[in-house]
């Protein structure tokens, strides 16, 4: 659809001469002369093909048809002014709230935001992690990144729109110095019998992981159980034992050699990360530039990760 500048340049000043009922008070707010804003509403008047006022000898009337439109033109002038001032700010200032487990923040988020604040230097960032995020009702919060399943996370984001950010499977996590040989599966499970590294909330991938390499009942030994992939990895870089985590949040640590990975073993399931918008009556559009540039970010390390591979 083509839009017309004119048009929107008429249709502000026709919001201003119906909330003054007037062209010349009308003409004082927008800086021009009341001969100025007779002549747009001649011209809009002119492009509806409906007259809009009832000129009167002191200032002017709304039609019917004219009162019926006005809602929805300032409805449209609002939420243009918002997405503006939300995307390029007011007088130079934008902010960001993000929320996110305090993992995905120290892991993946911390080693992304340099790149976009480079993009986005005007932009004041505020980010509030916690293992346990609070409440998801918060109008403080532009965007939230939570783990679950599914686009609508169980019900539990049914007001939010939800866009996968990662994969959808884990790895075994396992300490410096393994020896994987030529049974991977096996290796891990020796070291998942003496010590698997549980984290609470997907505290069953490992049971579910068993099933699927077909181990015996009772394979698992007695683990440990943690609240956080990062305290997961830091037991798995200390010797502890194996963790399944995301291959996501292992990047930095796979990459430093603190832990290793069996080379072509993962495990798929339907939980990963995802990023949160409120459904709001308008959307942060600083958010949504937020969002798709995280995802796309996101996308190039699973690229690189493949070619790597």
């Amino acid at each position: 659809m083509a839009y017309s500048l004119a048009l929107l340049v008429n249709l502000r000043s026709f919001e201003a001469a119906a909330r003054h009922l007037s062209f010349a008070k009308a003409a004082v707010e927008l800086g021009l002369t009341p001969a100025a804003v007779s002549q747009q509403m001649k011209a809009l008047e002119a492009h509806l093909g409906f007259s809009l006022f009832e000129r009167l000898p002191r200032g002017v009337r709304l039609t019917a048809i004219a009162r019926a439109y006005l809602p929805s033109v300032r409805k449209s002038l609002d939420e243009l002014t918002t997405a503006t001032a939300g995307l390029f700010g007011t007088k130079g200032s934008r902010s960001l709230t993000i929320r996110c487990p305090v993992s995905y923040a120290t892991l993946c988020l911390s080693p992304r935001l340099p790149a976009f604040r480079a993009m986005h230097p005007g932009v004041q960032i505020s980010v509030y992690s916690s293992v346990w995020a609070d409440d998801l009702d918060d109008d403080r919060i532009d965007l939230d990144i939570r783990w679950g399943s599914g686009a609508s996370g169980d019900g539990r984001w049914e007001n939010f729109d939800a866009t996968p950010l990662d994969r959808a499977v884990s790895i075994p996590a396992c300490p410096p110095g393994t020896v994987f040989g030529p049974d991977p599966a096996e290796a891990v499970r020796r070291l998942a019998a003496v010590c698997p590294i549980h984290i609470l909330g997907c505290d069953n991938l490992w049971s579910s992981f068993a099933r699927a390499e077909g181990w015996p009942e009772g394979s698992l030994g007695t683990g440990v159980l943690v609240d956080s992939t990062v305290v997961a990895l830091s037991m798995v870089a200390a010797g502890m034992g194996t963790a399944l985590v995301s291959p996501d949040l292992a990047r930095g640590h796979l990459a430093e050699g603190r832990i290793v990975a069996p080379p072509g073993l993962s495990y798929g399931h339907d939980g990963c990360h995802h990023v949160l918008i409120p459904r709001r009556k308008v959307q942060s559009p600083l958010a949504l530039l937020f969002r798709d540039w995280l995802v796309e970010a996101e996308s190039a390390f699973e690229r690189r990760d493949a070619r790597v591979a």
